[in-house]
């Protein structure tokens, strides 16, 4: 009777000792490598120029606006299914409503928005300021900004994407194209005429 027990002990040992441990498997995510961003000069027929990214695909011509007081220009990342939009207005006495206006357009994210972190911009080598906003969150919009000298332009830029707001899944594209935005903040040259 003692050697069955034994034997069964000795049995059961060796069936469960032979098992490997079950671990869950761990969170998966998805690596987006982006390459590294090669800069170019784009000059418009608006009154200034920047760099822009070689990703860029497509880069319309300026497109006038419906009012007639602005026209804006398109940087198409098909790559990233993202659109940079720049409008640009003169400044004619108007500086204080165009800011508001900017503003206002960026708060009409808060009801998807997580949070808007702002970034002020300074560039007195180049008499550009502006505002950077960071969208966090499911908003339309991940980023928005505007750019001015103060006295004759005004530039307001946001960043679109052509898929369903999910900030999961665009957060890699949105990081990557904020970069691109700063660096068209920090080149914009107002043309001299």
């Amino acid at each position: 009777m003692i050697l069955r027990i034994a034997l069964f002990i000795l049995v059961l040992f060796c069936v469960t000792a032979c098992k490997e441990e079950v671990l869950p498997k761990p969170k998966a995510y998805l690596r987006l490598d982006y390459p590294e961003p090669e800069y170019k000069e784009l000059q418009t027929d608006l009154p200034f120029s920047f760099q822009v990214n070689a990703l860029a695909d497509s880069i319309g011509p300026s497109r006038p606006s419906i009012d007639g007081k602005t026209r804006g220009i398109d940087i198409v990342y098909p790559s990233l299914k993202g659109t940079i939009y720049l409008t640009y207005q003169s400044v004619d006495n108007n500086l204080e409503a165009l800011l508001t206006d900017a503003q206002n357009i960026t708060q009409k994210h808060t009801i998807k928005a997580d949070e808007i972190v702002e970034q002020p911009f300074q560039s007195a080598k180049n008499n550009v300021f502006g505002m950077f906003y960071e969208v966090g969150g499911d908003a339309a919009s991940q980023s928005q900004f505007y750019v001015t000298d103060s006295t004759r332009h005004f530039i307001t830029g946001s960043l679109y994407f052509y898929a369903k707001p999910n900030y999961d899944s665009i957060l890699p594209a949105a990081y990557y194209l904020q970069n691109d935005i700063r660096h068209i903040m920090e080149t914009i040259k107002w043309n001299k005429k």
